[in-house]
């Protein structure tokens, strides 16, 4: 008789926002999921920082406006400490400019607070697997409307591409300027499987995280510049 297969592990949440109310709620979203378990609550981002390191959940949901440490450098803390824990940044606004420092500290992604519950659960378990939840259309709308608080492309060291090929730089470009991996591959006339490919490789060279690195990254090197 074949044993049975164990179910899998839930997901591991940590949830960090100064507003208990806030935390209730999502608590109980994630836990109507049944393949999410919170682990823990912080109310600022000092905490948040502490609790991932001696936790190490698999997510944290991070607000951006906290105590003590705000999201963006609890975020910072957290990827340069090189846990293996991901970031999912919810903001009160869609636009948020912390949000792009957020995802230039190495967040996986972000959603708006007033998100629907399902939609929320969907990111939570696509960020676990390693990916990321933010649209490359919004963050390019995220980076146009805050463009002066990045780096001038000018003085971006050049060189940071060179590891690339030409069309690994040319697939880089389309993914920032929102293109779909079936879209690039309509584009350059090759197939999904080599796009997805290519931005493996992109992702793997650059030493990057996922596509929402990859994006910033290419308007902070001026690979591609807001409105062009």
């Amino acid at each position: 008789m074949t044993e049975a297969a164990s179910p899998p592990r839930p997901v591991r949440v940590l949830l960090a926002d100064d507003q208990p109310l806030l935390r209730t709620g999502f608590r109980l979203v994630l836990g109507a999921a049944g393949d999410l378990h919170v682990v823990a609550e912080a109310a600022d981002g000092l905490a948040a920082v502490e609790l991932a390191r001696r936790l190490l959940p698999d997510v944290v949901l991070m607000d951006v406006r906290m105590p003590r440490m705000d999201g963006v450098a609890a975020t910072r803390a957290i990827v340069d400490a090189r846990l293996p824990v991901r970031v999912l940044i919810l903001t009160t606004f869609d636009l948020d400019e912390y949000v792009v420092g957020a995802l230039r500290a190495g967040a996986s992604g972000f959603l708006s607070k007033d998100v629907p519950a399902d939609d929320l659960v969907d990111a939570i378990r696509t960020v676990a697997a390693g990916h990321a939840v933010v649209a490359p259309r919004i963050l390019r709308r995220l980076l146009d409307r805050f463009a002066g608080a990045l780096p001038d492309p000018a003085t971006a060291p050049p060189q940071v591409l060179r590891a690339l090929t030409e069309r690994e730089r040319e697939v880089l470009v389309h993914v920032a300027r929102g293109l779909s991996n079936a879209e690039v591959a309509r584009a350059l006339s090759v197939s999904e499987t080599t796009v997805k490919t290519h931005v493996g490789h992109v992702l793997t060279k650059l030493g990057l995280r996922d596509r929402v690195q990859a994006v910033v990254l290419a308007y902070e090197s001026g690979l591609v510049r807001p409105q062009n």
